[in-house]
């Protein structure tokens, strides 16, 4: 399956925050940047201007310019046509920078778009990386509620009518935030990261049984809802009669494997009086101590040896 990413969609989502506007050729925004059929990011999409191996997106700040402006007029023009040559699809000019006029001139002779950005250009740059990666990554759907509980992304899945929409809504009440109800696209953007964002047709929405479908921006406001986050957890709701006999020292921690990157997993099984989102909420706090290195369960059979080795010392 290919991926293609055009000029006026990229326009579009970083318009605001790189403060993009149209220098030249916005009648050409349908052209194609890249089409990958491989969904691998590739870094050297965009970059710093690059005239022996040019980048699809071709960036220049002030050192550029100043290079073009170094350069005596034969070579400043052979410069310009080969920044223009069809090479690279697309020109930013960064910092808020004029755009010089031959420039200018030559984007619109070879129909080549020219923007600028407000942003100085490695910032310009790495936010056009950023979105290039998740652009092109590999993507893969999820059923279940994508949460970011204590700065934590938490993936709660499990059987339809377990629950999880409930379990979602007291989270949200108890100050944590939304991601995306019912179905999650996940993007791995590294070896080890995969990032979780919302469909956007299900965009601040969550679907409660017995209340029907809720505006959670509406509601609880703007801090409820988070655009995305990277996976770290995910929790299994079960029911309490299904649920397998479990280790009483270690719980049920395992790992599932989603995109070739490990994901920790916990179950928790789902019976009447068990308030199933403080008991989430210690999970991510069992989590984070796991992350730096503290297993309580580890430290609780050392502390069983002392006092037995005491006992017959």
């Amino acid at each position: 399956m290919s991926t293609r990413l055009d000029i006026q969609t990229l326009y579009d989502a970083l318009r605001k925050k790189l403060g993009l506007q149209w220098t030249s050729g916005e009648q050409h925004g349908t052209s194609i940047i890249h089409e990958s059929t491989d969904n691998t990011p590739d870094l050297s999409l965009a970059g710093h201007l690059n005239l022996i191996n040019p980048h699809c997106i071709q960036v220049l700040g002030e050192k550029e310019l100043a290079y073009l402006d170094s350069l005596k007029k034969n070579s400043r023009q052979d410069a310009v046509d080969q920044l223009f040559s069809g090479h690279s699809r697309l020109v930013i000019v960064a910092t808020g920078l004029a755009t010089p006029a031959d420039l200018q001139a030559a984007a619109e002779a070879r129909a080549i778009p020219l923007l600028s950005s407000r942003l100085p250009s490695q910032e310009t740059i790495r936010n056009l990386q950023y979105y290039l990666s998740k652009h092109f990554a590999e993507k893969i759907t999820l059923h279940g509620v994508f949460m970011e509980v204590m700065g934590t992304g938490v993936l709660i899945t499990g059987e339809s009518s377990i629950g999880k929409s409930e379990l979602a809504l007291e989270l949200l009440t108890r100050g944590h935030r939304l991601i995306a109800d019912d179905a999650t696209e996940f993007a791995r953007l590294a070896p080890d990261v995969i990032n979780g964002t919302c469909p956007e047709m299900l965009r601040d929405f969550i679907e409660v049984r017995g209340l029907g479908i809720l505006n959670v921006r509406a509601m609880f406001g703007a801090s409820a809802i988070k655009s995305n986050r990277n996976l770290r957890l995910i929790i299994v709701l079960q029911d309490m009669d299904e649920a397998i006999e479990m280790d009483r020292l270690h719980g049920s921690q395992r790992t599932r494997s989603i995109m070739d990157v490990e994901i920790p997993e916990i179950t928790l099984p789902v019976g009447p009086g068990r308030n199933l989102a403080v008991l989430l909420e210690a999970a991510v706090r069992n989590h984070i101590l796991h992350t730096k290195g503290y297993d309580a369960s580890q430290a609780f059979i050392e502390r069983q040896k002392r006092r037995l080795e005491e006992a017959h010392g």
